[in-house]
Order: C-alpha cells, then sequence, then structure tokens
C-alpha cells in the first residue's frame, strides 16, 4: 500500500513536470478563482424589483440605459434578513422588491430602510424573518488591501436560481482611495448587472460593494456612464460595516439618510488641482460660519493633513458625513487660526435663498439698484416698495446702512443673510424723496408655496448702458469697466442665424443673434440641448422658428451645440458645451444672471447636469420631459440656481419629473413645474414658452 502510494506521489511529480508551467498556474489560478467565489457566494443574493418608473440614464458613449425592474446583485450584511446594494437599483422607486437567497425556498419582500447618500448604497430589511439565519461574508481589512491584488467581481444576473453559481469577473485592485476616499477602483468588468455585488479577494474575504461612482456626478446615477470602461469602484465593506448600525435605525416607514459632510464653502478658483484653496463663499448657518472661519480664509490643513489645492480639500472630506468632527486650519492674512471640533453639516439644512422680492433695473450704472418690478406680497411690497423706487443702501436692523454698487453688489449683501433677517434700506422715490424702510427678508423658495412666474413684466427693462463703467460709490473702490464688445456695425458682429464649429472642431453648434441686437442691452443666453436624434437641419429649424420672435422681443441669444454621438450627450461634452456658452458671451453682451441651459429627454439631463456642475456658467435649467436622476448638489450662495421643469401628463417620465421637482425643493432649490394636460413627450406648448421666456426674465430676482 506504501509502495502504491509513493509510486503514485511519483507520478503526480512527473505529470506536473510534464505539463507547461503556464499551464499549471493558470489551472491553478482558476481554482483559487472559483473557490473564492464559492466561499462567498451563499451572502450573494438575487433582487429583483418591480414598480416604479422607467429611468433612462446616458451609458458609455451615450448609449442610453432604462433602468426598471432587476434583477439586480446584494450582499448580505445580517443574519436577521439585512442586505446591501447599489442605490442605483433602486434610482426608480419600485413599489415592491423581492430577495431571492441561495439556500432558501422562496424569496423574500424587502423594503428599503436607509441609504448612504455619500457612498450611494442602500439597505434592504426582510419584512419577515428568514427561515434560517442568512450567512454574513468576512470583509477584507482595509489595511490589506495594495494595488495590484487580485479583485473578483461577483453578481446575480439573469440566472433564475440562485444556487447557481454567480457571474465571475477577474481584475485586480487598480487604486485605492479614489473618488475623494470613498472607495477602491477595480479593472474587473463592472456593469448594472452586477452593481451592489461584492468585489472579492482570492481568499473569499469582500473587499468592497461595487457601485457606480464618480469624482464629479453624484446621486444615484452618478459614474454609470463608465460601466464596461475598464474603470469601476467599490465601497470597502470595512466602511460600510461601520455605519451599519446607524443604517439599521431606518424603517420602511421611514427611512434613514446617512448624509455627506458639508464644511459649507466654495472656493475661489474653479481649477480644483491649481491654485490654494481660497474661500470664496460661506454658506449662511454652514458649519464653516458657525466655527467663524471668515472668506479670504487659505485652508491649510484638515485633520492635521496638509492640503495645497481643491482637490486635496475634498479628498480630506469625502469621506465625511454629517455630523462627523474635524479640524481645520487656515491662513487668515498673515496669522494661522486653527478651528477645532468643526461639526459638519448636511445639505439637508439648507436653507432658501434670503430675498428682497423685486427686479432690477438692467444696465444702469448709477449707483445702487433702480427697481423695475415688484413682486405682490413680498418682503419688498409690504415694506412699501415701489416701482421706480432707487435702492441706495442697505444694513442691518440695529447698524448703520451702507452703499452699494449695482444689482451684483445687493446679491453679494444678501447673499451673506439668512431668511427672516430684519434689513433696513435706503430708498429715492420717483419725486426724489428718501425714505428707509425695515424689511423682514422672504426666502426664496417659499415653504410649502408654489413657485410663480409674473404674468407680465415692465417691458423697460434696460438702462441700455450695458457699456457705460459704473459711476463710483462713496467709500467703496471703482468698479473695474466692463469688457469692451464689438459695435453693432463692426463687421465682426454677425447677426442672425451662424453656423460654426468649437476650436477643436469636434462639434458643430449653431447661434441665433437677433438682428436688432444692441451691444448696450443685457441679453439672456439659452442653451438648447436637443433630445436623440433631433439634431437634423430641419429640427434646427423647428427650434428656429419656436425662438426666434421671443429672442428679438426679449433680448435673447440661442445657442444649440450638437453632441458628437447620435445616441445622445455624454458628460464629457459639458466641457464642449461650456465652451460654446463663452464663445458666445466673449462676443456679444449676455447678462451672466440669466444663462440658461434648456434641453429635453436626454437633453434635459444634461441641461441638470450643466446647472450642478458649471455653477460659474449656468443660473438656470429649463428641462422638459427629463427627470433629474442624481442627487441635487448644494447650493453656493452668490451662484443661485434656479429650475424650470415642464412634462406632458402622458408622458411616462411625468413622475419622475415630479420626483425631480420634489428632490429639488427638498435642497431648497426654487422650481417651478408645469404638466401640460393630455400631452406626451413632446415640446412645449405656445403658453408654455410664453412663461419660459418670463420665467428667463424674472432669473435676476433679487
Amino acid at each position: 500500500m506504501l509502495r502504491r502510494a509513493t509510486l503514485s506521489v511519483a507520478w503526480l511529480g512527473l505529470a506536473a513536470l510534464l505539463v507547461p508551467a503556464e499551464d499549471s498556474l493558470d489551472d491553478l489560478q482558476q481554482k483559487t478563482i472559483k473557490a473564492a467565489a464559492k466561499a462567498v457566494a451563499p451572502s450573494i443574493v438575487q433582487i429583483e424589483t418591480s414598480g416604479g418608473t422607467d429611468i433612462v440614464v446616458a451609458g458609455p458613449r451615450g448609449v442610453p440605459i432604462r433602468k426598471a425592474s432587476g434583477p439586480t446583485t446584494g450582499v448580505v450584511v445580517g443574519t436577521d434578513g439585512y442586505v446591501i446594494s447599489s442605490a442605483f437599483n433602486f434610482v426608480n422607486k419600485p413599489s415592491n422588491i423581492t430577495v431571492r437567497v441561495p439556500g432558501h425556498p422562496e424569496g423574500y419582500i424587502a423594503d428599503v430602510i436607509a441609504t448612504d447618500k455619500t457612498r450611494m448604497l442602500t439597505l434592504l430589511k426582510f419584512k419577515t424573518s428568514p427561515v434560517k439565519p442568512l450567512i454574513v461574508p468576512a470583509a477584507t481589512p482595509k489595511a490589506e488591501i495594495r494595488v495590484g491584488q487580485s479583485a473578483i467581481a461577483l453578481g446575480r444576473t439573469l440566472d433564475p436560481n440562485p444556487n447557481d453559481p454567480p457571474s465571475v469577473s477577474v481584475g485586480i485592485i487598480s487604486a485605492i482611495g479614489r473618488i475623494w476616499g470613498k472607495a477602491l477602483q477595480t479593472d474587473a468588468k463592472v456593469a448594472p448587472t452586477n452593481y451592489g455585488g461584492p468585489l472579492v479577494d482570492l481568499q473569499g474575504r469582500v473587499q468592497g460593494i461595487l457601485v457606480p461612482l464618480s469624482p464629479q456626478a453624484e446621486g444615484e446615477t452618478g459614474g454609470v456612464e463608465w460601466y464596461d470602461s475598464g474603470i469601476g469602484f467599490a465601497v470597502p465593506l470595512e466602511d460600510i460595516n461601520a455605519v451599519l448600525a446607524r443604517l439599521k435605525t431606518g424603517t420602511a416607514e421611514k427611512p434613514f439618510s446617512l448624509n455627506r459632510g458639508l464644511l459649507g464653502i466654495s472656493v475661489q478658483s474653479p481649477d480644483i488641482y491649481g491654485p490654494e484653496p481660497k474661500i470664496a463663499t460661506i454658506a449662511p448657518d454652514s458649519a464653516a460660519a458657525k466655527a467663524g472661519i471668515q472668506i479670504n480664509d487659505v485652508i491649510k490643513e484638515i485633520d492635521g493633513k496638509l492640503v495645497y489645492n481643491q482637490a486635496q480639500v475634498l479628498h480630506a472630506l469625502g469621506a465625511k458625513y454629517e455630523g462627523d468632527i474635524v479640524t481645520v486650519k487656515v491662513l487668515r492674512g498673515t496669522e494661522e487660526k486653527t478651528f477645532k471640533d468643526v461639526k459638519l453639516g448636511s445639505i439637508l439644512n439648507a436653507h432658501g435663498r434670503p430675498v428682497l422680492g423685486i427686479l432690477p433695473v438692467r444696465d444702469d450704472p448709477e449707483p445702487g439698484v433702480e427697481v423695475r418690478y415688484v413682486y405682490p406680497k413680498s418682503p419688498a411690497d409690504t415694506a412699501g416698495v415701489k416701482e421706480g423706487d432707487r435702492i441706495t443702501k442697505i444694513g442691518p436692523e440695529t447698524g448703520a446702512l451702507g452703499p452699494f454698487s449695482g444689482a451684483d453688489g445687493l446679491a453679494a449683501i444678501l447673499a451673506t443673510a439668512t431668511p427672516k433677517t430684519k434689513v433696513k434700506i435706503e430708498v429715492v422715490r420717483k419725486d426724489k424723496k428718501t425714505e428707509t424702510l425695515t424689511v423682514t427678508l422672504g426666502e426664496l423658495p417659499e415653504k410649502d408655496a408654489a413657485e410663480e412666474v409674473p404674468e407680465k413684466l415692465p417691458e423697460e427693462a434696460s438702462k441700455k448702458k450695458a457699456l457705460e463703467p459704473r459711476k463710483p460709490v462713496p467709500g467703496m473702490p471703482p468698479m473695474p469697466a466692463p469688457a469692451p464688445a464689438p459695435k453693432k456695425d463692426d463687421k465682426k458682429v454677425e447677426l442672425g442665424v451662424m453656423q460654426r464649429k468649437n476650436a477643436s472642431a469636434t462639434h458643430t453648434y449653431w447661434v441665433y443673434v437677433p438682428r436688432n441686437y444692441d451691444p448696450n442691452v443685457s441679453y439672456a443666453l439659452v442653451i438648447w440641448l436637443h433630445p436623440v436624434g433631433k439634431d437634423k437641419e430641419k429640427d434646427d429649424e423647428k427650434v428656429q422658428d419656436d425662438w426666434i420672435d421671443y429672442c428679438r422681443s426679449n433680448n435673447i441669444i440661442l445657442a444649440a451645440p450638437h453632441a458628437e454621438n447620435k445616441t445622445g450627450w455624454v458628460v464629457s461634452e459639458s466641457d464642449v458645451i461650456a465652451e460654446v456658452a463663452r464663445d458666445v458671451m466673449a462676443t456679444y453682451t449676455v447678462d451672466k444672471r440669466r444663462v440658461v441651459a434648456h434641453g429635453m429627454g436626454v437633453g434635459g439631463q444634461m441641461a441638470f447636469y450643466l446647472g450642478f456642475h458649471n455653477r460659474d456658467l449656468v443660473r438656470g435649467v429649463a428641462a422638459t420631459g427629463a427627470a433629474l436622476t442624481n442627487q441635487a448638489k448644494e447650493k453656493v450662495p452668490n451662484q443661485p440656481l434656479s429650475f424650470y421643469l415642464h412634462a406632458g401628463s402622458k408622458d411616462p417620465l411625468k413622475d419622475s419629473v415630479v420626483e425631480s421637482r420634489t428632490k429639488l425643493l427638498e435642497q431648497k432649490y426654487p422650481v417651478v413645474y408645469r404638466e401640460e394636460k393630455d400631452a406626451g413627450h413632446e415640446y412645449l406648448d405656445e403658453k408654455a414658452l410664453d412663461e419660459l421666456v418670463r420665467w428667463i426674465d424674472s432669473l435676476d430676482r433679487l
């Protein structure tokens, strides 16, 4: 018997020598991968959803992804019926969720009880206790995860039998600490079919949960356009376990939200990798404001780590939650100041924009602001402000009044206040009499009040002196002269419809400038973003027919870039769209407070993206038949953003558009929502277009 065993071992050794070394290593690797997948397979569940609303998002190269029913993937995180998955799998708010667990005969009905809104994860809880305890997988300690390590992406796809092996995609850990410190990066295949599934090491331990993420886009669908690109992300399971107890406090009736922690600042440079992070704005009641941090402070350290640009600030704060405590060191002039125990706030703590309730007369070089229109029942109306009054000074209720220069100056002062604050204003009436009025600032949007658009606005909106330098204000430094603009008769100033290409010739676009264009008048700029397939010459002519009369009579310039891919817009094209807008603004006199991204369908979704990611450019988003599929980003005090949403009552996306309104109002953005009776997925009718033009005319509300 011993002799036979010895011969068998000798034979196996000889066989190993006869087999090519690479084949042996391959066999060993395959066995290891199968063993790792088998070890974690009992913890990988299949999630089936039904009901809810179809959501269409742009996938790679613009290919649309329709998010409706499953199946999708999840991972067990509690023996008594808790499952974690990607928030993307529930973006359509399904009415029914069924979870199938390996080794369990029947599926379990589950509820969404919590969402981690910074890492975009959703926690499910079974309605009934499982027939036997679920199997919770082991987590790979973050300290052991290294770049170059093997990583296996697993999922439950179209196989209806959860007892079968999961789908397998093999890769490596290609980076750690990605997406501002929140995620691992892998080159294993990551797609909507395995979002919510585990990324596993060769020992069968879970490194992380697969989710779509992006360093720019936020929300449930942020990053989905990267699927199958060779770049995928997973949130470390160790980080999930650290907050699991908080997530489990949610219920089906009252789901818990774990929100991103915010300092409440913006920095001066839009280049996140460039200059030092010098603070441009501080949101009222924010963590920074409460701590005593000030505008023009330069952030030097966060939690003892040096930061040299905005990107490093984002990385230091990106993984933090609302309520987390940080230490911030700033440079104020030549003095360093340290702020300890700074408790991060949340976007949910935001309040609305403080307003007087007036529209200013534009292109006026005189000090102060002349009142063009007073909103009925607004704070200004209640205080006795009239059309034609000139507001010349403003100050706190018990302090001294100070002058300001123009609407931008008044807007900057209001941005530092909060709603319900009492202020005093000095007004000069039409008869030249001066009065001091007390005004309690209002809130835009008002609580539980639908945002209204004035039915009629005074025709005289401009003093037609846009190119004149502002007159000096006593006690204030002189305002810079406006950039010189070409005169109307300058040959460089083209009028009418113009066909153009961007600087790199990757995209075509057209611009319409009214033939009655006056460079001394500030024009609104509407950036039209066409729906899928509507970029032909006849489509362009239809848009021009709809808009040309409005452009002539309401001082509007229309710009319309074309998507490079015929299947729709992709996020990377936002830079091209911004380039087109800035080219127009460099050539013509454009009111920066009335630049609007306007689109339909996927074009409307791109308009949402531009609004949130090009704050220095876009002040209004007008979307028809388009839903906000991502989380609304936090407001920036000196960069107001307003929304006009339109849907047909028979549009399949109507409920999602209504939900978009709710999301925006929760974050205190002013929103106008209009539903067109008996209409489907189609463009605005004449009545809605009339109102949209008036909405654009009122975007400079103070």
